[in-house]
């Protein structure tokens, strides 16, 4: 069994711009950030950290399934198997995830899925890294490692970054909607919680229904051609 890619250097994962390193490198954030939560007092700061979390989280999940489990699933014998484990992972915390965002904060409903979605985030981590990764690392050479990883930079750094859970976990579905999706989700960022832009956010809400309904509807006349 290849050994757990937490315990590698970085020469060993095949360099920098390996996916393997990103990935790594996305985990120890996630991690840094979910203690950084738990350690403050409720207030602005730590909904900003929870926010920084969520965007990271997401837009990770999404690069993955979308460029990095369909290699997994042709490269690995096993490899429907392990990613469909990390994709019901994925799955439950995006539920808790959209419910985390839906109650206000100091709610201890909130809090209570908030601990929870950090706890699956903590085992998807070590899945990925104990189980699924190791096996992808043993499939292919450092300079395709390298190759993947660019890819799935590319699309990490355009993915959405919050919830979507009637998003399909893989393609072609999950990219066809991921553009207007994005697309949404950044604008949301920028706009934040509260403040003037209330109006401009619930526009943006309705569009964003909108889009999916359309992207939806893209796919599904995709998928019958």
């Amino acid at each position: 069994m290849p050994r757990t890619i937490e315990e590698q250097t970085v020469d060993q994962l095949g360099g920098p711009g390996s996916v393997l390193a990103r990935q790594r490198r996305d985990h120890a954030e996630m991690d840094r950030l979910m203690a950084r939560y738990q350690a403050l007092d409720p207030g602005e700061e730590r909904e900003r950290v929870l926010k920084e979390t969520v965007q990271l989280v997401f837009s990770h999940a999404f690069a993955e399934e979308t460029v990095l489990w369909p290699q997994v699933r042709r490269s690995v014998p096993d490899g429907e198997e392990l990613t469909a484990r990390v994709e019901e992972e994925h799955q439950q915390i995006n539920d808790l995830v959209a419910d985390i965002e839906r109650l206000d904060p100091g709610d201890p409903e909130r809090e209570e899925k908030v601990r929870r979605a950090f706890a699956l985030i903590r085992e998807d981590i070590r899945d990925e890294e104990d189980l699924l990764l190791p096996r992808l690392q043993e499939s292919m050479g450092a300079a395709r490692l390298r190759r993947l990883g660019k890819a799935w930079e590319t699309v990490r750094l355009s993915a959405p970054t919050h919830p979507h859970p009637v998003v399909p976990r893989r393609p072609p579905g999950n990219a066809v909607l991921g553009v207007p999706l994005s697309l949404y989700d950044r604008l949301r960022d920028l706009l934040g919680r509260g403040g003037p832009a209330s109006a401009l956010r619930k526009l943006l809400t309705g569009l964003g229904a909108l889009l999916l309904s359309a992207a939806a509807a893209a796919a599904l006349r995709r998928s019958r051609r």
